[in-house]
């Protein structure tokens, strides 16, 4: 597909609002589905589960917890939120509660299957459409994005957060597996794959 035929989203205000909020709400839904697999979490959703299960709080709740507290990090990092920051730790949380509550838990491992592949695609997707908003990075984002202008690359700086997040996580009792696997291969690849039909800029 050339240049000249990628269809781009208006850039008006209310359309920037429905790509924030319904890229939110895509990626919620997506967590729903990878928690609901059995099949293993992305690293930041292991350690949201691991929380979860230990103090009895909901997923979305940690979620929006520790989506706060990465937010305090920006403050040394000099970053600067934004209303798509905002959402985000609000949101983010209440959308995956939502999915998880909804969502029938499958049995069978082909429908366990099936359940990641659909929730990495939705995040892979969401991410997409809510960065592309411009109403700024959600939280754990901008940590990747605060490192990078002190002078870590981004791929370095992505790696020792998640490796960290993940070994955390398995050590709480977050589920760890081939969901976590197929999400470590297929998420970039799958990102940049959706920015062709939704450019970021």
């Amino acid at each position: 597909m050339s240049e000249a035929t990628v269809p781009r989203l208006s850039s008006s205000l209310p359309a920037r609002l429905v790509r924030l909020y319904g890229g939110l709400a895509l990626y919620g839904t997506g967590i729903g589905l990878q928690v609901e697999s059995g099949l293993g979490n992305d690293p930041w959703d292991v350690f949201h589960q691991g929380l979860a299960l230990r103090t009895g709080l909901s997923i979305g709740t940690v979620i929006i917890g520790i989506g706060a507290l990465v937010l305090l990090l920006w403050i040394p990092l000099k970053q600067k939120p934004g209303l798509g920051t905002l959402s985000n730790v609000v949101f983010l949380g209440l959308f995956a509660d939502g999915a998880i509550f909804l969502l029938p838990t499958p049995s069978h491992l082909v429908l366990q299957s099936l359940y990641v592949v659909l929730g990495v695609v939705a995040i892979a997707l969401a991410t997409v459409l809510y960065i592309g908003a411009g109403m700024g990075p959600g939280p754990r984002d901008g940590i990747m994005t605060g490192l990078m202008r002190l002078g870590l690359s981004v791929r370095l700086g992505r790696f020792l957060i998640e490796i960290t997040v993940l070994a955390a996580g398995w050590l709480l009792g977050g589920t760890v597996g081939v969901g976590t696997l197929v999400f470590a291969l297929a998420i970039g690849p799958l990102t940049q794959l959706f920015t062709r039909w939704f450019p970021l800029t």
